[in-house]
């Protein structure tokens, strides 16, 4: 096992899981679901819309232990990033990043603010911030728990482009330097391009990985050339 706050394997398992509908029948979301990341690796899982992404999340998480199977995480502490960014609109930036990590330092915590571009806004409140710092912040909080496992459900969705590109470079330099595990729901193939060690392919509900795509580093040196022989075999795998 490895000690609290430092990278670790997940593996994930889950045989099956299902829901029962409004009508009262069982519906099976996920089924034989798989997939395993070394420590500090990121992993991405893409899909069709409504195919069980977000719930085998939940699952990974802990947040839902209604499922067949088994979820073999790293030891220490869990970070998320949701679509939404969930502040407490009545306390500051500094207050919903602190109450997440109570014991995070001055000096940790101010260089994860200038990491974010948050240093001028420690003080602000949740409604005096646009959409993008609010992601920023969701960020910092996730980190300053020291993750050993960090998950990120559509953190980017609704952003403009140029935004998106910026934020994912502070998410791939902030996962870079500490070698954090990582997984990323994304409907964005290029996003997943972007950041993903491994791509994991999901087939449409019940929701299974029908295919896995290695990117080979640098991410950040990739060419135009390689992004689109990736998404290509991206494109063959999807149903």
């Amino acid at each position: 096992m490895s000690p609290a706050g430092a990278p670790g394997p997940l593996d994930v398992r889950i045989a099956r899981k299902r829901v029962a509908s409004v009508a009262g029948l069982e519906v099976e979301i996920l089924s034989n679901l798989a997939f395993r990341l070394d420590a500090g690796e990121v992993g991405a899982l893409i899909g069709p819309s409504g195919c069980g992404k977000s719930t085998a999340m939940r699952i990974v998480a802990g947040l839902d232990s209604a499922f067949e199977g088994a979820v073999a995480r790293p030891q220490g502490p869990l970070g998320m990033v949701f679509q939404e960014p969930r502040l407490l609109p009545w306390r500051s930036v500094e207050d919903n990043i602190r109450l997440a990590a109570p014991d995070i330092g001055e000096a940790e915590f101010a260089a994860l603010l200038k990491r974010l571009s948050l240093a001028d806004h420690r003080a602000h409140f949740p409604s005096e911030l646009s959409l993008g710092l609010a992601r920023r912040v969701a960020l910092a909080r996730a980190f300053a728990v020291r993750p050993s496992l960090l998950l990120l459900d559509e953190p980017f969705v609704s952003l403009d482009a140029p935004l998106a590109r910026a934020l994912r470079g502070e998410l791939l330099a902030l996962v870079g330097e500490r070698a954090v595990t990582t997984v990323l729901v994304t409907h964005d193939v290029e996003e997943a391009i972007r950041l993903a060690d491994r791509i994991f392919v999901l087939s449409p509900r019940p929701a299974r990985v029908i295919g896995e795509i290695r990117v080979r580093p640098p991410r950040e040196g990739m060419s135009a050339a390689e992004a689109r022989s990736i998404k290509a075999d991206i494109d063959a795998l999807s149903p």
